[in-house]
């Protein structure tokens, strides 16, 4: 612990998914207006995972809070929630000068590490979001939209879902359009929640690494939402990334009609370390990275709780046999390498 604790202050560690925004909304009409971040919000009903102490406690150094928009919404609806869910982010980052700042680009994710505060990213969790329109896409990204997810639980008019009947082979002609748009822009193309078929569509597309910001190895859990062995390699060769969620759906249990009535009990902390041995065998060392989910899904496994048990996971791949500077790489180093390569394909489209 206290190694891993000291390769915390040395590199930020990055999560890639943390729902909080939508927790906040659903917590309150008034949201960062009725809680206090600042204070503990175990106690809140339902409790959250996530507050400013526990953030620290976890070493925390880079978050991408997802502008998450339900898939009922479609259309001029999806695009209001969307910017709601935006200035949500910009209010909470807002309300914590001293704890939260913006980050747009990976040099801003190691200033603000370095001035000991969390640089905080903002990711669009569902393609729909953008209302089938590249310059919402574009507007989104000048509000500080850095990932798009390009679906979420069911497809839209241009993209399948892992967890939908497909409908479109992967992508549509619009759907490879927002992929390079994405590249052109430096966003990032977020692959969880996409049918594989989508992920192979958006790998041949992509100019620029990909990432899967909260998923896990199929491999290990034979879950739609996790990623095969053989577009695990396909992500080695994109140099793209697939930060592990902690969702216990994802981990051990087995795929069913209900999510809900899975057996939570049985994910712990050692099953995440298991994904991520796994993604490190297939796909490398440098294609592994930390995308929890906390605050986007109920039951976390024993031992990572909440955001303040970063040290402990890492601790474990130390244990492991991971050395110190494997370690920072899934961190955070891993994250940062996509984003700048992200940043250097803008550059030059």
């Amino acid at each position: 612990m206290k190694t891993a604790r000291e390769i915390l202050r040395a590199v930020p560690l990055i999560d890639g998914h943390n729902d909080l925004p939508w927790a906040l909304r659903k917590a309150s009409h008034e949201g960062l207006d009725a809680i206090a971040l600042a204070r503990d919000t175990t106690g809140l009903t339902p409790p959250l995972a996530t507050d400013l102490t526990r953030l620290k406690a976890g070493g925390v150094g880079g978050q991408f809070w997802a502008a998450f928009v339900p898939c009922a919404l479609r259309g001029p609806a999806a695009v209001l929630m969307l910017l709601e869910q935006i200035d949500r982010i910009h209010r909470l980052i807002g309300s914590y000068p001293d704890a939260l700042e913006l980050a747009l680009t990976a040099e801003d994710i190691a200033r603000i590490h370095g001035r000991g505060k969390i640089a905080s990213l903002i990711g669009v969790e569902g393609g729909h979001a953008i209302g089938n329109s590249l310059a919402v896409l574009r507007m989104a990204h000048a509000l500080g939209a850095r990932y798009l997810t390009l679906t979420h639980v069911k497809n839209n008019d241009w993209a399948d879902s892992a967890t939908d009947q497909p409908a479109h082979q992967g992508l549509t002609p619009f759907g490879r359009q927002v992929v390079r748009e994405l590249n052109r822009l430096g966003m990032l193309a977020d692959l969880s929640h996409v049918s594989d078929q989508a992920m192979l569509a958006a790998l041949d597309t992509s100019l620029a690494p990909v990432i899967f910001s909260h998923s896990g190895a199929r491999a290990l859990c034979p879950h739609p939402r996790n990623v095969p062995d053989d577009i695990l390699g396909r992500v080695a060769a994109n140099g793209g990334l697939v930060m592990v969620s902690f969702v216990p759906e994802y981990l051990t249990a087995p795929p069913g009609p209900d999510e809900q009535a899975h057996n939570k009990e049985r994910a712990a902390l050692p099953d995440v370390a298991n994904h991520i041995d796994h993604i490190r065998e297939v796909a490398g060392l440098e294609h592994v990275g930390i995308g929890s989910d906390f605050d986007g899904f109920s039951a976390p496994p024993a031992g990572l709780e909440d955001v303040s048990c970063y040290p402990a996971l890492l601790a474990e791949l130390l244990r492991r046999g991971y050395s110190g500077d494997d370690v920072k790489k899934v961190a955070g180093q891993n994250l940062l390498r996509v984003l700048r390569a992200a940043q250097e394909t803008a550059a030059r489209l």
